[in-house]
């Protein structure tokens, strides 16, 4: 929704209360930073210390921030238990050794362990020859994972591994399942099989990202751990998760230390055994996670694209004209109305970028009842805040546009002083996702942050359309 007068927009999409029996009285981000040189050592180095330094990726699985700075997720938790295991059974007197958790993009997790910002990786992590020679693994978490195809509504009939020989796949790059697949197209161009066309998504995906876009129709054929995708479909009921295509049988998934550190080694083996899934504890924590929220909608589903179709030469042309990626701006589209021109909010807002009336009149794009000057009002806008907060500002162009957005949803008031926070702790005051957005669910609740990511993974979307249309015409046109 869009107001000069920097209002918050209407509450579109949120991500779920705190769940029942987490803990209320949990540390508030505020001690998040830790000592931010680069230290490297084992456990003994640590108590001296006083503290030990968990990376985690930044997921709604494994690592969350509530608003208030309230710390959440499957390895926070596990984390935090282990901190107060540690200290009862450490003889340090009346001083504790404290967990700092540290929210790190996934592809950075195993080089900021080896570079010495973080002692110990609790992510998803599964145990692979290539991972073994960088770090040392824990006992497993679980054991006998079979990374699995997914599919959304729309998506290929499977029935062996064979099947998905030249299939377009959405995968991230950091991850097993990509290793998997490289491995797997190599067997099939032995066997005179097309292989897979992969395309990767943003780093700072989460499994849940992914099968959230396959659930919508966004993305049709990815891949996952078994629990991950069978846990994450009482929430995606649309996902189909096919138990006969494994892409990798037997996988084992571990939290990651750096080599040579026995005695680190020696205090996480046992709480690890005692703690894994399976336990009556790992059960537990499992099941708070699955609150119901309100995701992202199918925008490539036929009916959707033939909407983008008819509007994306208006998109493309005051995207030119305004020197704003358009497809960035459908997105938003997207996301603040599904394109629907018809769309009124309960406080007035219009159409399908959801402009105020005098927003509309103070823009002088013409009637913003109509498509074409609702479309230009929004790209306008966009450009307008682009130019006023963050032309000088030293990041690149998607990320003044990210930002756009977010002071789009909840003002440039206070994302100027989310950025200032973010560079106090330490974060990039110039990067939305894994830096700026953690301040502003602490700050300011995750509304502005589903905003801006929903808006991404449309994006991400209609891009991947894009791509797959090209590919076809020049299919036909062989």
């Amino acid at each position: 929704m869009l107001r000069l007068a920097w209002c918050v927009a209407l509450t579109l999409f949120a991500w779920t209360a705190m769940p029942a029996g987490a803990d209320e009285t949990a540390p508030s981000l505020a001690t998040l930073s830790a000592d931010a040189q680069p230290w490297t050592g084992d456990l003994d180095g640590m108590a001296q210390r006083r503290v030990i330094r968990v990376l985690v990726p930044y997921s709604k699985t494994f690592y969350f921030i509530d608003l208030g700075g309230t710390q959440r997720g499957i390895s926070y938790e596990l984390m935090r238990a282990f901190e107060e295991d540690l200290n009862k059974k450490m003889k340090t007197g009346n001083l504790r050794i404290d967990l700092h958790f540290i929210p790190t993009a996934r592809d950075q997790l195993i080089p900021a362990l080896l570079d010495g910002r973080g002692d110990v990786v609790a992510a998803n992590l599964t145990i692979t020859p290539e991972r073994q020679k960088q770090v040392d693994f824990t006992t497993p978490l679980a054991e006998h994972i079979k990374e699995l195809a997914v599919t959304g509504p729309g998506g290929p009939e499977l029935k062996s591994v064979d099947d998905l020989a030249g299939r377009s796949v959405f995968v991230r790059k950091a991850t097993s399942y990509f290793e998997s697949l490289t491995a797997l197209n190599a067997k099939f161009k032995e066997r005179g099989l097309p292989e897979m066309e992969i395309h990767e998504a943003p780093g700072h995906f989460e499994a849940e990202d992914v099968l959230e876009m396959a659930n919508a129709g966004l993305a049709p054929l990815v891949f996952a751990d078994r629990y991950l995708a069978n846990f994450w479909k009482q929430v995606f009921p649309n996902i189909t998760v096919h138990e006969d295509v494994a892409i990798r049988e037997e996988g084992e998934i571990a939290f990651a230390i750096r080599k040579d550190s026995p005695q680190f080694m020696a205090a996480l083996n046992p709480f690890l055994e005692k703690h894994r899934a399976g336990t009556a504890f790992g059960n537990v924590v499992l099941k708070r996670y699955l609150k119901s929220v309100k995701w992202v909608k199918n925008a490539s589903a036929d009916a959707e694209r033939a909407k983008l179709q008819k509007l994306i030469d208006t998109f493309r042309k005051y995207g030119e004209q305004y020197n704003v990626d358009y497809i960035l701006m459908a997105a938003q589209g997207y996301q603040e109305s599904r394109l629907d021109q018809s769309v009124k909010s309960r406080v007035g807002a219009v159409g399908i970028m959801q402009v105020m009336p005098d927003t509309g009149k103070e823009l002088a794009v013409g009637d913003i009842k109509q498509v074409e000057p609702n479309i230009h009002a929004g790209v306008k806008y966009v450009r307008f805040m682009i130019d006023h907060y963050y032309a000088d500002e030293p990041m690149d162009e998607e990320n003044k546009v990210l930002f756009a957005f977010a002071a789009y949803n909840a003002g440039p008031g206070r994302v100027r002083s989310l950025r200032r926070e973010a560079e106090a702790r330490e974060l990039d005051p110039n990067q939305w996702f894994n830096n700026v957005e953690y301040v502003a669910a602490d700050r300011i609740g995750r509304e502005t942050v589903q905003y801006v990511r929903n808006i991404y993974k449309y994006y991400v979307a209609y891009k991947l359309l894009g791509q797959q249309l090209a590919l076809r015409k020049t299919s036909a046109a062989q």
